[in-house]
Parts: structure tokens; C-alpha cells; sequence
């Protein structure tokens, strides 16, 4: 896997929209929010089209995004928000010398799309986490300290992390490099040139908001069906914020343990990266990682993603 360079206090950040549009006074409040901790956020002006449910026609979207990646000056690229469209953009960006020019990638929820495009399909480590806007961006849920500098600004392994979310689905101890992303556009990619098949002896992150238990089910049992599970040695969860069904009942956790009720990995829950209760964690994706599933559940990333 190919890292990028670190990320320090005057380097310019590349603000993104492969997405859905967004409400200009929390990008804004995103951008002081990246200026106060040392950042030049840049962006092109392209950013602020919009066309109805997206930001802007794809090969407008697709253009600032290449054009960012190349730009030698830019150090990052941070998506603005999620919602839809960034799987438009896949076939603009599959044909370009991304691995010429590795750069720092954040974002989650529908970037899971680009995040699978850079890590499985070109070899790229990418990070799943905060954005700039939206219902769980850095305006308003934040970001969480800790694991954004150890993930982008420190060339050293960050080590162990005990988010007291996590608890311990299915014992044991299981390491490999970490893909995977939020859930709709992990299934959706299935059956496509994109599609998400991580290496064998990965471990798979998966999070999602506000699905019906069922509609998770049937999500869980289409990577099951495509081969995804039989790949991967242990399996992270994320908070599946709003995923239980009325009146709390079947919960989210309910679903998974079912599923996974035969897996002979260690299986975690509740780890808060994308759609979260708090503070998003930055997690990278394509580094190796130790998920311990014990009385004292805990992931421990074993490499540093950024050099």
C-alpha cells in the first residue's frame, strides 16, 4: 500500500464536494474550523455548483478532484459531505496516475466509494472520517483529536485505541490491513468494475445510519453471498447510528450477531468512525491493525498510514 506525506501545521487542504450540495454557512464554520488548527483550506469555485441532488455535474466533480490530486501544493483532500454521488465520479478518476502522487483522502458515508476506488482498487491507504458539513461533520459532531493526529500528522504507528464505545461481539484476536467503509455503498458497488473485495486476511470496517434492520440483513447477506466475509479475519463495527428498529427492537447488534454467528474471527462493535454519537475518529484504511475482542475490546494500528 502506498502512503501519503504527513500532514503538518501550513499545508494547503483541498476542500472537496464528489457528493451531495451543502449549506455554505457550515462550510464556513468548517473552514475557520481548519484554519484554526494550522491549514490552508483551498478549494475551486466549481465546488458551489450544484445540480439538483448532487454537487455539480460528475465530470465537474471528477475535474476539481483530479485537479487537486495532481496539484503538487495540495497535501490533502477533505470531502465537504456525504449524501450521494461520488460513484459518478469512478470511472472519470479509474484512468488517472492517482499512485503517481499518493495524497491524504478523508471522508466517509457515500465517499465510501472513492475511499474503495483509491484503497482496493489502486493500493492507496485512505481515511475514513470527518467531514467538513453535515449532520456529522466537523460543525457539528467534530472531529476526534487524538486519532485525526495520529492518523494524518504522525509518521509513528498510532498504536492502541480503546474508543469506550467498542465492546466485544465475538472473542478473540485477529490482525491485517483494514478496508471497508459505511454499508449501502460497499453492497452497491458489488457487481460492478469497482467493486469491494478486499485482499484475503483483511479486516473489514463497516458502518450505517439510519437503516431498518432488515435492509441491513439484507446488505450483511449480499457481501456474505459475494465472497467478502470468507476473505476477512476480523470484522470491526461502527455505532450503526439509528439502525434499530422501532421501539429498539430487532437492534442493529441483534443483526449483526446473527450473521456472524458462525465467523471465526474476533468481531468488535461501536467503533465511532463516520455516522457517530460524538467526535468521528479518523480510521485508515489499507494499514495493518490487531482488533483484540476481549473483556477490554480495543484496536491497535500496528503501522503508521502516512510517511
Amino acid at each position: 500500500m502506498l502512503k501519503p506525506q504527513a500532514l503538518k501545521s501550513g499545508d494547503r487542504v483541498s476542500l472537496v464536494s464528489p457528493a451531495s450540495p451543502f449549506s455554505r454557512v457550515e462550510f464556513d464554520q468548517g473552514v475557520e474550523v481548519l484554519r484554526k488548527r494550522g491549514y490552508e483550506p483551498v478549494w475551486d469555485e466549481s465546488l458551489f455548483k450544484r445540480d439538483g441532488f448532487v454537487s455539480g455535474p460528475a465530470e465537474l466533480r471528477a475535474k476539481a478532484f483530479a485537479d487537486a490530486w495532481a496539484d503538487p501544493s495540495i497535501a490533502a483532500l477533505i470531502a465537504v459531505r456525504g449524501g450521494y454521488g461520488s460513484v459518478e465520479l469512478l470511472p472519470l478518476l479509474d484512468g488517472l496516475a492517482l499512485k503517481n502522487t499518493p495524497k491524504i483522502f478523508i471522508g466517509s458515508s457515500d465517499n465510501t466509494s472513492l475511499l474503495t476506488l483509491l484503497t482496493v482498487g489502486h493500493g492507496l491507504v485512505g481515511f475514513h472520517g470527518p467531514m467538513i458539513t453535515g449532520p456529522f461533520g466537523i460543525t457539528n459532531k467534530g472531529l476526534h483529536e487524538d486519532s485525526w493526529k495520529a492518523s494524518v500528522e504522525s509518521t509513528e504507528a498510532p498504536g492502541e485505541w480503546l474508543p469506550e464505545e467498542v465492546e466485544t461481539l465475538k472473542a478473540g484476536e485477529a490482525s491485517g490491513l483494514v478496508f471497508g467503509g459505511t454499508l449501502t455503498q460497499l453492497v452497491s458497488s458489488l457487481g460492478t468494475p469497482y467493486a469491494f473485495m478486499p485482499p484475503n486476511g483483511s479486516v473489514l470496517f463497516f458502518e450505517e445510519v439510519n437503516e431498518s434492520p432488515y435492509r441491513l440483513s439484507r446488505m450483511l447477506v449480499q457481501l456474505k453471498l459475494a465472497g467478502v466475509f470468507s476473505r476477512v479475519r476480523a470484522i470491526i463495527c461502527g455505532e450503526m447510528y439509528g439502525c434499530n428498529g422501532p421501539n429498539g427492537s430487532p437492534t442493529s447488534l441483534d443483526v449483526v450477531k446473527d450473521m456472524f454467528e458462525d465467523f471465526p474471527g474476533p468481531i468488535v462493535s461501536g467503533f465511532p468512525s463516520g455516522h457517530s454519537h460524538g467526535a468521528c475518529w479518523t480510521l485508515p484504511l489499507g494499514v495493518r491493525a490487531r482488533v483484540i475482542a476481549n473483556s477490554h475490546p480495543r484496536l491497535v494500528v500496528e503501522e503508521a498510514a502516512v510517511i
